[in-house]
């Protein structure tokens, strides 16, 4: 039977008067033979296991889709738009009961400007003014000469109450011109009715504009069909006017474009259109330096009016080109 050694000499493979000498002189440092068979044997590598590492990418197809990561949450819309909005659509108005209701938006528009009026005159400097000195009145007599404060309460507020149903007074007259509005405004001499534009959401009625479209003045007098004598002529907007709750949301633009094409469709690519002078909202019941918003009001239309007309001249050039 061989013999089978138990403890490894080192001086064999180093020699003696090493380092190995004095570790094999002390017997807890002599290595165990077992141990080094045990590590050579975990230490053989099958070459046949070793490959080389693949450096290729990896098709995209592959790879299996990004998931979301459960701490992003992504919140919904603010204001949603409901899918069963009514459409908004805009056309020439042919019934006479749609004529009446385009007819009702114009008395309301001037109606508001009621509204409107008390509103500048309330904090106008002029009358504002005027009603320092009347309080300063009351504050002499009753604080200064009688030293009733009950007094002075009731007398200061009387002043600003006069002050508030005086303007009130006055502006509602505005009220009185929406009435006398009847349906003979819309009707030209001629016998001519306007026409009416207007912009519906839903059903609902919620902008309105009359358009005059006055003849050729060359072919005044002349017996000619209404076609051939609007040939020439132009565009005059009487009204122009919006539900309160639909301004400023381009209602209004889109009625000015529509009344440019109507206009240079039955007068001539090249026909005028502009506002009228004595148009629905033109009549003015208190003096003229009280009229601030109003005319404010009208260089914003013109200037709307403008704009649309430079974009109409824009797209012919371009269909030029």
């Amino acid at each position: 039977m061989a013999h089978v050694a138990r403890e490894l000499d080192l001086n064999a493979c180093y020699g003696p008067g090493t380092v190995m000498d004095k570790m094999n002189s002390v017997p807890g440092l002599k290595t165990s033979t077992a141990f080094f068979f045990f590590l050579r044997a975990n230490l053989v590598v099958n070459p046949s296991a070793v490959s080389t590492p693949d450096m290729e990418p990896a098709p995209s197809n592959t790879l299996p889709p990004p998931s979301p990561s459960p701490l992003v949450t992504i919140d919904p819309p603010t204001n949603p738009v409901p899918d069963d909005l009514p459409p908004l659509s805009i056309d020439v108005l042919d019934v006479e009961i749609d004529k009446l209701d385009a007819l009702n938006l114009v008395t309301d528009s001037i109606a508001q400007q009621r509204q409107s009026s008390s509103y500048y005159l309330v904090f106008h400097p002029y009358l504002l003014a005027m009603l320092s000195v009347g309080l300063a009145v009351a504050y002499q007599y009753t604080w200064r000469i009688k030293r009733d404060l009950g007094m002075a309460f009731m007398l200061h507020s009387g002043v600003v109450m006069i002050y508030l149903l005086t303007i009130r007074y006055f502006t509602g007259q505005y009220i009185q011109v929406a009435e006398n509005m009847k349906w003979s405004w819309m009707v030209s001499e001629d016998g001519e009715e306007d026409t009416v534009i207007g912009v519906r959401f839903g059903k609902d009625l919620i902008g309105t504009l009359i358009l005059r479209l006055e003849p050729n003045p060359s072919l005044a007098g002349k017996k000619r069909n209404r076609n051939s004598m609007l040939r020439g002529g132009r565009g005059v907007i009487r009204a122009w006017t919006v539900k309160l709750k639909y301004r400023h949301k381009g209602v209004g633009t889109d009625m000015l474009h529509e009344a440019v094409k109507v206009t240079r469709e039955r007068c001539g690519k090249d026909a005028e259109i502009g506002f009228a002078q004595e148009h629905a909202n033109s009549t003015m019941v208190l003096p003229e330096i009280f009229n601030g918003p109003f005319r404010k009001d009208e260089q914003k239309a013109a200037k709307a009016l403008e704009k649309v007309l430079s974009e109409w001249e824009g797209s012919k050039r371009r269909r030029k080109l």
